[in-house]
Parts: C-alpha cells; sequence; structure tokens
C-alpha cells in the first residue's frame, strides 16, 4: 500500500477531518473521467453539495478535497436549517480542456448509482449547463437551468448570503450593520463576487478587487468603474484602512502567512474551507479580528438548490437566506459566552444539530 493510500485512509477513518460515511472514486476511462464522491453525514437527511471541476496536482490532493469539502457541507447544511447532510464530489482535471458531454454523462451514472444518497450542484468548474446534461442520467441533479425545471445559478443567493454575515459581522464589529463608508476587499470575483461587489457597491461601500483572471476584473470595472484594482490578493490583504476582507475564491485564505498580515477588522467572504488547519482561527481571534464562518454565510447557493427538490421559489429562498444575518449574530454571541472563537461556535452549533438527529 503506497504512502498516498496510507494517507488517504488514516484521514478517513483516524483524524479529526474523517468520519465520513462514504467514499467513492469512480473512473470512467472512455470518456476520461476521474472523480471521487465523498458522503460525510446523511443524519439530517440525503447528502447535499457541488461537484467541483478542478486540475489537481496529485490524486491525493483531489481526495483530501473531497473530503474536506463534504464534511463543511454537513455543517453548513446543518447551520442553514436543511433537511439534508453533508456530501461533494470533485472531477479531476482541467475543464477547460477535458469537459464533455459524455465526461458529464458518465459522471451522472455514478452519482444515480448512490441511489439519492448524494444529492449534487455547481461548484467551482461546473455551471447550470452541466447540470442539465448530468440530469439525464441522474434524477438527484439540482442547479439545473429554468428551461430544465431547475433554479439556475445559485451564485445570486450565495452572495446575498454573504452579504447579510457581513451586515451581521458590521453590527457586531461597529454597532451598525451597514457598509457605506467602509472599505471592502474581495479576492475573487468571479461566479460569486461579482454578485458580492454590487450588493457593496448599492450599499455604499469603498471597494476593491483582485482577481487572477483580467476579464473578471474588467467585467467588474466596466460596470463599477469606482471599484479600485489592486494587483493580487496579498497586496489586497495588507492595504492599509482595509475594514473587510472578503475571500471569495479557493479556500486556505486564512493562513499562517496571511493571519499576521491583515489590515482587515472582518472577513467574511464566499470561498469555502478558509482556515487552512485547525487553529488558524484562534490565531484570527487572538489579532482582534472577527471572522465570519464561511459555511455559515455563504450557504445561500446550497438553500437555492435544496428547495430546487421541492419546486423553486426564489422568494421562499432569499427569505431563507436573509436569515443569515440572524444566524451569524447568534454564533458571535455563542463564541463570547462561552470565550472561543466563532468558528468554534458554529461547529458545536451545528454538532448539536447532528447529534440530535442521529438521537431521533
Amino acid at each position: 500500500m503506497t504512502d498516498v493510500t496510507d494517507g488517504v485512509l488514516h484521514t478517513l477513518f483516524q483524524s479529526e477531518q474523517g468520519g465520513h460515511e462514504q467514499v467513492v472514486l469512480c473512473q470512467d476511462r472512455a470518456s476520461g473521467l476521474k472523480a471521487v464522491i465523498a458522503i460525510h453525514s446523511t443524519a439530517l437527511g440525503p447528502a447535499l453539495g457541488g461537484t467541483r471541476f478542478y486540475p489537481y496536482a496529485t490524486e491525493e490532493e483531489a481526495v483530501a478535497d473531497a473530503l474536506n469539502l463534504s464534511r463543511g457541507m454537513s455543517y453548513k447544511n446543518a447551520m442553514a436549517g436543511l433537511d439534508h447532510g453533508g456530501g461533494k464530489a470533485v472531477i479531476i482535471g482541467d475543464p477547460e480542456q477535458i469537459k464533455t458531454e459524455e465526461l458529464l454523462l458518465a459522471y451522472g451514472r455514478f452519482v444515480a448509482s448512490l441511489g439519492g444518497r448524494y444529492v449534487t450542484a455547481c461548484d467551482v468548474g461546473t455551471y447550470v449547463a452541466d447540470m442539465d446534461v448530468v440530469a439525464r442520467e441522474n434524477r438527484w441533479t439540482t442547479g439545473r437551468s429554468p428551461e430544465n425545471g431547475g433554479a439556475g445559478d445559485s451564485s445570486v443567493l450565495t452572495a446575498f448570503g454573504v452579504f447579510q454575515g457581513m451586515r451581521a459581522s458590521a453590527q457586531f464589529a461597529w454597532g451598525d450593520p451597514s457598509l457605506r463608508g467602509r472599505k471592502v476587499g474581495v479576492a475573487g470575483v468571479g461566479k460569486v463576487g461579482h454578485y458580492l461587489v454590487e450588493h457593496l457597491v448599492e450599499d455604499g461601500a469603498e471597494v476593491l478587487v483582485t482577481d487572477v483572471r483580467e476579464e473578471s476584473v474588467r467585467r467588474i470595472t466596466e460596470k463599477f468603474p469606482q471599484v479600485t484594482v489592486v494587483a493580487d490578493t496579498d497586496t489586497l490583504i495588507r492595504t492599509e484602512g482595509l475594514d473587510v476582507y472578503a475571500p471569495c475564491a479557493l479556500g486556505g485564505a486564512l493562513n499562517d502567512d496571511t493571519v499576521p498580515v491583515l489590515t482587515a477588522k472582518i472577513v467574511c467572504g464566499a470561498a469555502n474551507n478558509q482556515l487552512a488547519h485547525p487553529g488558524v482561527e484562534k490565531d484570527v481571534a487572538d489579532r482582534g479580528i472577527v471572522y465570519a464562518p464561511d459555511y455559515v454565510v455563504n450557504a445561500g447557493g446550497v438553500i437555492q438548490v435544496a428547495d430546487e427538490l421541492h419546486g423553486f421559489d426564489f422568494e421562499r429562498c432569499k427569505a431563507k437566506a436573509s436569515k443569515i444575518f440572524d444566524t451569524t449574530l447568534a454564533i458571535f454571541a455563542r463564541a463570547k459566552a462561552d470565550g472561543i472563537p466563532p468558528a468554534a461556535a458554529a461547529d458545536r452549533i451545528a454538532e448539536q444539530r447532528m447529534a440530535e438527529a442521529r438521537r431521533a
């Protein structure tokens, strides 16, 4: 047995990041599909989470991402009040190079083979059109187009929920939920980030953005010429006078290198798994920075796709997503009462709900 397999098995069966119910390795050589489906928990109901299509450097990295993301979905769905457990899938490869209809159909067949234990949706590298294809082989697919009975792009409500979490963070930090006049830096202005910028501009914030993709930045500046563009994330987080930092790209934004140099008083963004490793949440709290747990504030999208299973209603979903404001404030209150970081407080609340479901 190789070291890679040893590492995966240790994570799955022995580490605190494990505890998953099921992990499925999928391969279809005809289409080139290599995928991992991870089901962390079905205590609250069928596992629900998106499909990430990404060119991972190694298979081990892909499995680790699926494990981390699916675990995060259990906590996200619990905190969002959904009757769903956590699951996630990753497809290994560059979607610009290998994504084909045949590959997506093969992936759909693998998801369907789980018999409804896992409900899939969009994530990084997958889009509404992709879910329409997957749904041809798998009825447990959400995030489809309205023309095919779906709710469409979930990024709209994801950004709305992050904005509600940011407002709650401002309320907690400064006694006022408005972002007017606050300097907010958004790292990543793609599917979710550009909608978040719209909310911030409308609220009167001074917005700074950065993204590795020039076309994403150009779309923002053409629509909002008052937005400031900075060179990269490292420059953004060191910006003098920054009030809020919103990581909206990939995970690991809060790590041993970034936390010591952060100038922002609040971190609240759409990216998953922002804490690079256990213990970072304490480092953030020790610096007096208010951290809004990522899986709480970015739950608007999963609220939307879950609603799709019952006949989608946008206004009903938006009303649910607006409650992220109250949930975020409740987490800050629990953290203060228990003397722990907000991330730990959110975990405790989510774990309590899952434990109660298992005993029921």
